[in-house]
């Protein structure tokens, strides 16, 4: 069953365009993903379902009933962690979260917060105040805020950026629990590598929507090979490469080769043996989400 539904959805900030006739749905108890650069429309997207900014054409309906129409009533029936640490410095955890949860009308809230703090392992850190807490405990708490009104689904703007690797690793887990917990989660991320937990993924760029699917069903939308090719001189390879016209991805000591026949990989590697760049490794992989969102990027921009 749908718990979101956006058509033609447009937002508009004077003469900037930031999101352009979207749409899409989400079903209950999905992990639905909007992935994308900053200044893609991510943000404004979700502030924009959450009643937090006002619709410049199209229609948000969240439990089947307009935002623009019915925004108290649903913004009570949801939970929202933005993508800035908005909660307060100088009082402790716990009291952060009685003082969210009396916000929310919630009368019996002890049991629920003590099931919070243990769900998100701040149990031991409840009389420490927010502003001594490390990035990702912050985030965890801001969690524990915005599921204290039990929502039925929330929605989490980049919530593991700046996080250190252990903490967005246990971020995940918590997630994956609330899942499986029937509860909906809507996240915007600019990690292709989170977006993968997701069972959909929307691939948004300059606020439009380039594609949207599984993450293995947009995989197979790149009708090219990608090799994996490693080299002591990487960036004079890929730039060599670029130079000739060739698709090429760079991350870090590794290059992705896009192409489209054999042909082109042995005509790459014989140009690397004529310029003495020698070639450690190469292998056939299969695409990632980066791969492909750089694909569909390179593609949009072609037709520019």
């Amino acid at each position: 069953m749908k718990i979101l539904e956006i058509t033609s959805f447009s937002k508009n900030y004077g003469n900037i365009l930031a999101v352009n006739d979207i749409s899409f749905h989400i079903d209950e108890g999905e992990m639905f993903g909007l992935v994308g650069p900053d200044g893609a429309g991510k943000t404004t997207t979700i502030r924009t379902i959450c009643g937090l900014s006002n619709i410049s054409k199209g229609t948000i309906k969240l439990f089947n009933s307009e935002i623009a129409e019915n925004r108290q009533k649903i913004q009570n029936s949801v939970g929202y962690l933005s993508q800035i640490f908005s909660l307060y410095g100088d009082l402790s955890v716990e009291e952060n979260i009685r003082f969210f949860a009396e916000i929310h009308n919630i009368k019996d809230y002890h049991s629920r917060m003590y099931e919070l703090l243990d769900f998100t392992r701040l149990s031991n850190f409840k009389s420490r105040l927010a502003n001594n807490l490390s990035g990702g405990m912050k985030q965890k708490l801001a969690l524990a805020c915005s599921l204290i009104h039990k929502p039925k689904i929330i929605f989490l703007d980049e919530p593991t950026t700046g996080v250190d690797p252990v903490s967005r690793r246990d971020f995940w887990g918590i997630l994956a629990n609330l899942k499986n917990e029937g509860i909906t989660i809507f996240l915007t991320t600019p990690y292709l590598d989170e977006a993968e937990r997701c069972d959909r993924v929307a691939l948004m760029h300059n606020g439009q929507i380039l594609a949207l699917d599984s993450p293995n069903n947009l995989k197979k939308l790149m009708n090219e090979s990608v090799y994996e090719i490693h080299s002591k001189n990487i960036r004079e390879l890929g730039s060599l490469l670029k130079s000739e016209n060739y698709k090429v991805q760079l991350f870090g000591d590794r290059l992705n080769l896009v192409i489209k026949t054999e042909v082109e990989l042995e005509t790459a590697i014989n140009l690397a043996i004529k310029n003495k760049i020698e070639i450690i490794d190469k292998r056939r992989i299969t695409p990632s989400l980066e791969n492909l969102f750089i694909y569909m990027i390179e593609k949009e921009s072609s037709r520019i």
